[in-house]
């Protein structure tokens, strides 16, 4: 079996919910990390790659023309160059890598492109058609994150809780305190601010050029979302699934646009291409649990890439788990044997720092881990992540 290699990885900095990114198509902000690819590594013969595989979660706007085509030709990649976008929800930029690997490791691709996009700011509104002949009925519904178009046989059978309710359920089913939440939201600040201050994160980011209306383009070079703040602070936020809630505003993720592209090859590519390998993707593996608690869908897909790999959570020197919300990030740490402060995990930040852009994020995860792998000296890292509607998806890769 082939190897697949890791040779490159670069993400847009992640903008606030109608931050700065925020002027920016989908698919504009999707080819400025492919383009950042491709002038970093000018010997590379683009019309080589295989496919572009972009993880994608909402594909109701801007984005909805399969934008890892629409970005790959912005980008200026050759037009012979397909793409091809990918929904797992939250976790489709890992998928995304993941199924590069998976192509590369079968023999049926060499030089691959994968990542991910999402502009939340941008999410339209949607209306349905009506039902009947000159109805006078009709709804909106916000694109953004979560459920629309409801099935009311799915909503029986398993429920249609929104995102900060599942955590919710997961902090009451799990016994996950509020306090813990609170404290896993300080490290991730912490965290990012110090990664930020000592250089780590920007040497994986590349600016972004927003034209503006009136005067000359913004550059955007670092992420909107991380903030300085206390315990004393997030304690006093209240819940926004109930008051008396531990799920807040402060210890869940963003809502955020952002955009992040890796460079995978075979052996024979990297010496066609004149390309060093930086890690090489182990494997991958997805798990289902109840949509209702969909937060702990990483420990079971943790579990299984483990197991398929022979691997375990004491040879991993990285990870980094998803922090969609605390209450879910602590439930899987304490599923799989992990201490709530365990050093190894998201320690230049986390989602709740740095920000969610949904089908950027996995692909963000892989950035970061080998990054880490590289300063640290590092070989294996764990990315994971949850899944609404009820998954967990995990890669392992090792350093090279």
């Amino acid at each position: 079996m082939n190897e697949a290699y890791i040779c490159d990885a670069i993400r847009t900095p992640f903008g606030r919910y109608g931050g700065a990114l925020s002027a920016m198509r989908a698919d504009d902000l999707g080819a400025v990390p492919i383009k950042a690819l491709m002038e970093r590594h000018p010997q590379v013969d683009w019309a080589a790659v295989t496919d572009v595989i972009y993880g994608c979660a909402n594909q109701a706007g801007e984005d909805n023309r399969n934008v890892a085509r629409m970005s790959s030709l912005l980008a200026g990649l050759p037009m012979e160059v397909a793409g091809v976008t990918v929904n797992r929800l939250c976790g489709s930029g890992l998928d995304a890598v993941g199924t590069a690997a998976r192509a590369i490791k079968s023999g049926e691709a060499a030089l691959m492109i994968a990542g991910g996009v999402e502009s939340m700011s941008r999410a339209p509104f949607v209306m349905p058609k009506a039902q009947t002949a000159f109805s006078r009925h009709n709804a909106v519904y916000d694109t953004t994150i979560g459920w629309r178009f409801v099935n009311k046989l799915m909503k029986e059978m398993y429920g249609v809780d929104s995102m900060p309710e599942t955590a919710e359920n997961v902090a009451l089913d799990y016994n996950i305190e509020r306090q813990a939440q609170d404290q896993m939201a300080l490290r991730s600040q912490r965290n990012a601010l110090a990664a930020i201050q000592a250089g780590h994160l920007a040497r994986e980011i590349c600016p972004v050029t927003v034209p503006q209306q009136k005067g000359d383009a913004l550059r955007v070079s670092q992420d909107e979302h991380p903030r300085d703040t206390s315990l004393e602070s997030l304690a006093k936020l209240k819940g926004v699934v109930r008051p008396d809630g531990s799920v807040t505003a402060g210890n869940a993720s963003g809502v955020n646009d952002g955009a992040c592209a890796l460079l995978l090859a075979n052996e024979v590519s990297l010496n066609q291409h004149g390309l060093t390998p930086k890690a090489r993707v182990v494997g991958m593996a997805t798990a289902g649990v109840a949509p209702r608690v969909m937060g702990i869908g990483p420990a079971p897909a943790t579990q299984k890439v483990l197991a398929h790999t022979g691997l375990s959570l004491d040879q991993i020197d990285v990870i980094e788990l998803n922090e969609a919300f605390a209450a879910q990030g602590l439930a899987v740490l304490r599923m799989l044997g992990l201490q709530d402060d365990d050093a190894r995990v998201n320690a230049w930040g986390g989602a709740i720092a740095l920000g969610h852009p949904l089908g950027a994020s996995g692909a963000r995860l892989v950035t970061t881990a080998i990054n880490r792998l590289q300063a640290t000296g590092g070989r294996y890292a764990l990315c994971t992540m949850c899944i609404g509607v009820g998954q967990g998806i995990a890669l392992i890769v090792v350093r090279v």
